[in-house]
């Protein structure tokens, strides 16, 4: 999140408490009651992407550090991934794509360090790609592909040629975003608006967000961390049941773990329809005004207070709990679910068998 103006509204939030989860070491799967699994993603082809960029070179961890914790867990799990993400930030992009021009896919070749071997036994060794729009190789100034020309450029063109996949991926993963992605704002989402991307190729696809700290400018690892270990735990269990669907895509969102509580238990939830964070415009000349972000402050009658009962911001933020929604890309009002025991099945794992924290 940027600095806020003067006329940013703010969200009185208490920082939410959260647990680190093991920081490294290898994670228990448990896809069956009594037994484990040190590889339940082994045979999976998973494609990540985010709204975030792949630079991951920022202090406060906002441009793509939680992507590689996301490739980390999965490649642990056995899967075989492949990364292409924006080469530059594209935050809020929603769904927008580009129409014209040359997408270069350009392979990234020295990674954030600790990062380097996290998939070097998978076949496609975790290769990651950002991706810009230039003629041309990228360069540090190269303007950026959108989150979803990169999840569409995968799964038409860019995963047969850089990865030799022939079929498409078992599984888009997007994320794991800097700040939750809950409310109205899903709709600006990056991140969702990727994930949304993935299913219109009839390709399943969860979005993973995460927390800041109390600040919400910084993005401390240990969030990053136990969200794509619950992340991997949350796949495994999915796949064990059968419970893949292109029918709408899943939203994830964790709280904050870096003061020492744990997250607590996954609930289903709907999006939201207040405004957890608020675009100010304040005029600085004539014609021109400047964009403050900030947080909405959560008074009765306010435009921007959550009105939703079963909201993913109050599951997350009241709650302290992982909050988990469906997303579809119908966007036509009073559609009928066409496969409702899909979704109460999804719900059922989400509620009751999926991993608790």
């Amino acid at each position: 999140m940027s600095s806020m103006t003067s006329t940013s509204r703010r969200l009185g939030l208490a920082a939410l408490g959260a647990a680190l989860l093991a920081t490294a070491g290898v994670t228990a799967y448990a896809t069956t009651p009594g037994k484990t699994d040190p590889r339940p993603l082994a045979g999976m082809r998973i494609l990540i992407s985010n709204d975030d960029s792949m630079q991951a070179s920022k202090a406060s961890n906002s441009d793509g550090l939680g992507l590689y914790e996301l490739r980390r867990a999965m490649c642990a799990a056995g899967a075989d991934v492949v990364v292409m993400a924006p080469w530059q930030v594209q935050s809020g992009k929603g769904t927008a794509v580009t129409n014209g021009g040359v997408l270069t896919a350009q392979r990234r070749t020295t990674l954030p360090a600790g990062y380097e071997n996290d998939c070097a036994q998978a076949p496609a060794r975790g290769a990651v790609y950002g991706v810009c729009l230039a003629d041309g190789p990228c360069t540090k100034d190269s303007p950026s592909a959108t989150p979803a020309d990169t999840v569409k450029l995968a799964l038409r063109a860019g995963l047969k040629a850089k990865a030799g996949w022939t079929e498409a991926p078992d599984l888009v993963l997007t994320g794991i975003n800097s700040g939750p992605n809950v409310s109205a704002q899903v709709n600006d989402s990056g991140t969702v608006g990727a994930a949304v991307a993935a299913i219109d190729q009839a390709v399943p696809a969860i979005a993973f967000s995460s927390s800041g700290d109390e600040t919400n400018t910084s993005f401390p690892r240990v969030n990053y961390r136990a969200n794509a270990e619950f992340g991997a735990r949350f796949v495994a269990g999915l796949r064990q049941r059968g419970l893949f669907t292109a029918e709408f895509a899943l939203k994830v969102d964790y709280p904050d773990v870096s003061t020492g509580t744990p997250a607590g238990p996954p609930r289903w939830t709907s999006v939201g329809h207040g405004q957890v964070v608020w675009h100010a415009y304040e005029q600085t000349g004539e014609d021109s005004f400047e964009i403050g972000l900030g947080f909405c402050e959560e008074t009765p009658g306010d435009p921007c207070t959550e009105t939703v009962k079963d909201a993913d911001s109050t599951a997350l933020f009241r709650d302290g709990r992982i909050a988990v929604a469906p997303v579809t890309a119908d966007r036509t009002y009073g559609v009928r679910e066409p496969h409702p025991e899909t979704l109460r099945e999804i719900r059922q794992y989400v509620e009751h068998d999926a991993p608790r924290r």
